[in-house]
């Protein structure tokens, strides 16, 4: 059976037999607010994007952080990076640092480029020079046997340096008067 079009595009007539269920738009309750927390009046909506614009300097995720934002930025990472997964049946984990190792001298590099990263992120925190030397002793270790194939892989994984950084930075933060 075919359906003409007729019958497609009209709304008002319906086939004998069959409901015809009426969809309206849903109603916002509340005010609309944009991603900065202004209040978004209802009648600008209407109008369209005609002052829609990027303004790149707010957007930046890297500048203007707290303190607290920056450690919790930078825990998350380390944490993605060496214990974010659990081995099924074992109780090993294991993170994106492992896994990537596993591309031969590229994944390490790029491994070690992060955890060179959170380094530079510890010294922004103001950490002293004998902090971020034993940071950069970690991650200089866990880049250099990185390199090794296998026997490195199973030591990014055992060795954990991104997770021991965290902890180095936190004994430090936390003898620190705020």
């Amino acid at each position: 059976m075919i359906m003409p079009n007729d019958d497609i595009a009209s709304r008002s007539r319906s086939r004998p037999g069959t409901s015809r269920a009426t969809f309206t738009r849903p109603e916002a309750h509340g005010p609309i607010i944009d991603q900065e927390g202004r209040e978004i009046p209802p009648e600008s909506l209407e109008e369209g994007f005609r002052e829609f614009s990027f303004e790149f300097s707010s957007a930046n995720p890297f500048g203007n952080l707290t303190r607290e934002q920056r450690l919790a930025r930078i825990e998350v990472i380390a944490r993605l990076l060496d214990i974010a997964f659990v081995v099924p049946g074992t109780n090993i984990r294991y993170g994106i640092d492992g896994l990537i190792g596993l591309i031969p001298v590229v994944g390490d590099v790029i491994t070690t480029a992060i955890s060179l990263w959170l380094v530079r992120e510890a010294r922004a925190l103001g950490a002293p020079w004998h902090v971020t030397a034993r940071m950069l002793g970690n991650v200089a270790v866990d880049g250099v046997v990185g390199l090794v194939p296998f026997a490195g892989d199973a030591f990014d994984v055992m060795f954990r340096a991104n997770v021991r950084n965290v902890r180095l930075l936190q004994r430090w933060l936390d003898k620190q008067e705020r």
